[in-house]
């Protein structure tokens, strides 16, 4: 004798579904907020590109943490990594595949070739590009999906140019990367060292990305005499770059653009002894104020005590005001809406997840931010001040 009456196909069809649904609701109740990026994770410049990830990826997780709440619903936010390898055509591969099948509605990328590739195509396919390049060519082009991240790179020249002359001399040597960025960096740099009354006595890029010596190029710019050496690309090719400028006897200063980081170049070469004479941004570890401190602990509690550099806090900073940019939009889909609250969403962030300070954004789409260099002086980092007076 059966307990229960028997139930054809449909009936228990019926059932079936109901019952996954009860077991699915609570995975069903969050939705998934994908943000994507697309930077070098091979080749020389990976650990730029995993030092600009991992500051979004620490973002996310504190994100999820919060249980954060996007148009009535809550969501979890994932960071969708794609490599490719400084290649600005790969970028743009993975820009419309991050599009069409993650459905990001803004991508994080940390050169300037890949911003310029996605910037031809972002306002036509809605998606914002969070560019983490200090070229002004990024929001001078006046695309209305772009946010710059970090502050323009121009702002260092004069007042780094005059450091180096006032201690070492007014001969300058070109030996920066070869890539788009540092094309940028050196082709504002010339002019404005030049207007201060300096020469340039040599003119040398380097393949940063794809060589690791460097003795060639190097040489032939010595062989020039000059007093200083401009030098920039990630951390590690740039480090050696000035160890190799230093075993071939040069005496003189660094001038190093801003995606290389004093700190990072000090422990490829063994300290900061060896980069003395060097100017370049302030590194992330010399800042001392208590939200900068409690931000590269967290950090380095999730990165098995690796420091920040400024790439990290940036990109960090960047996916929090993402996130509140698409609070206070209700959506986080809409792109145009997304971009149009990234001012208000930057004031509206606690210093604790806006250690850097950012104070906003202007009507071009760049950060509104108070950078200061840093100078190596008696195996020490010294701030040196960019604002004008």
């Amino acid at each position: 004798m059966r307990a229960f009456p028997l139930m054809n196909r449909r009936q228990l069809t019926g059932l079936a579904l109901a019952c996954a649904a009860t077991f699915a609701a609570p995975a069903m109740a969050q939705d998934v907020v994908k943000i994507g990026y697309s930077g070098p994770l091979s080749g020389g410049a990976a650990q730029y590109g995993k030092n600009a990830l991992d500051g979004m990826l620490l973002a996310a997780d504190e994100l999820n943490a919060a249980n954060v709440d996007v148009g009535g619903k809550k969501v979890k936010f994932e960071i969708v990594a794609l490599d490719d390898k400084y290649n600005p055509s790969e970028t743009a591969i993975n820009g419309q595949r991050l599009v069409q099948q993650h459905k990001t509605a803004a991508i994080l990328v940390p050169h300037s070739g890949g911003i310029f590739a996605l910037q031809t195509t972002n306002e036509r396919n809605n998606f914002i590009v969070l560019a983490y390049s200090s070229v002004p060519q990024i929001t001078d082009r006046g695309n209305k999906l772009t946010l710059r991240i970090p502050p323009e790179f121009t702002t260092y020249i004069e007042p780094f140019s005059k450091y180096l002359m006032e201690r070492f001399g007014k001969k300058v040597a070109l030996v920066g990367a070869d890539h788009d960025y540092a094309k940028a960096w050196s082709a504002a740099f010339k002019p404005g060292w030049e207007k201060l009354g300096g020469t340039v006595v040599a003119d040398n890029p380097m393949s940063y990305n794809r060589a690791t010596d460097f003795y060639s190029g190097v040489s032939k710019a010595l062989a020039a005499k000059p007093d200083v050496l401009f030098v920039g690309g990630a951390s590690e090719p740039t480090a050696l770059v000035v160890k190799q400028a230093r075993e071939l006897g040069f005496k003189g200063g660094f001038m190093v653009m801003d995606q290389a980081k004093l700190d990072e170049m000090a422990r490829v070469v063994g300290g900061l002894p060896a980069i003395e004479g060097a100017i370049g941004v302030l590194p992330v570890s010399a800042d001392p104020s208590p939200v900068n401190v409690a931000f590269i602990d967290r950090f380095g509690k999730k990165f098995d005590g690796r420091v920040p550099g400024s790439e990290a806090l940036w990109n960090y900073t960047t996916v929090h005001a993402t996130a509140k940019a698409m609070q206070l939009a209700g959506s986080s889909t809409d792109a145009k809406a997304i971009h149009a609250k990234l001012d208000a969403a930057y004031k509206a962030l606690t210093p604790e997840v806006n250690p850097g300070g950012v104070l906003g954004v202007d009507d071009r789409g760049g950060t509104l931010t108070k950078e200061r260099g840093g100078a190596v002086q008696d195996g020490k980092i010294v701030v040196i001040r960019t604002e004008k007076n």
